[in-house]
């Protein structure tokens, strides 16, 4: 398992856009065609940052919906036995997890919430 990504939920996507871009040296890249406004930043070939407009129903709701917040992190699953023993260690411990597909890219994900603004997505290739 490694780090995927992390996305961030932003009233101003542009100025954390050009943050990542102007002063870490992230290219923008491409993104499925989620539906919302953002960005994916990456670093090499793969994205690394996720930026979503606030508002764009990207999960958890902030408390104070303008403000810029993390919204997750997610953990790439490359192995696709280790993907079934973490869905059997969640339903083994009672956790409630929703699955989506990502458009367009072939990926399945995970995400589990474990509090008030703290989810976990976990990614892989669908099979």
């Amino acid at each position: 398992m490694q780090l995927d990504h992390v996305t961030i939920v932003a009233p101003d996507c542009d100025a954390i856009m050009r943050f990542f871009v102007d002063i870490a040296g992230m290219q923008i890249g491409p993104r499925p065609p989620f539906g919302v406004g953002g960005y994916w930043l990456y670093l090499g070939a793969r994205p690394a940052v996720h930026l979503i407009a606030s508002g764009a129903g990207s999960g958890a709701a902030a408390e104070r919906p303008n403000a810029t917040r993390i919204d997750h992190l997610a953990l790439r699953i490359d192995d696709s036995a280790e993907w079934r023993a973490l869905l059997e260690r969640l339903d083994c411990h009672a956790y409630a997890y929703q699955l989506a597909e990502v458009p367009l890219a072939r990926e399945r994900q995970l995400f589990v919430r474990l509090g008030a603004g703290v989810v976990v997505e976990f990614v892989t290739a669908q099979t």
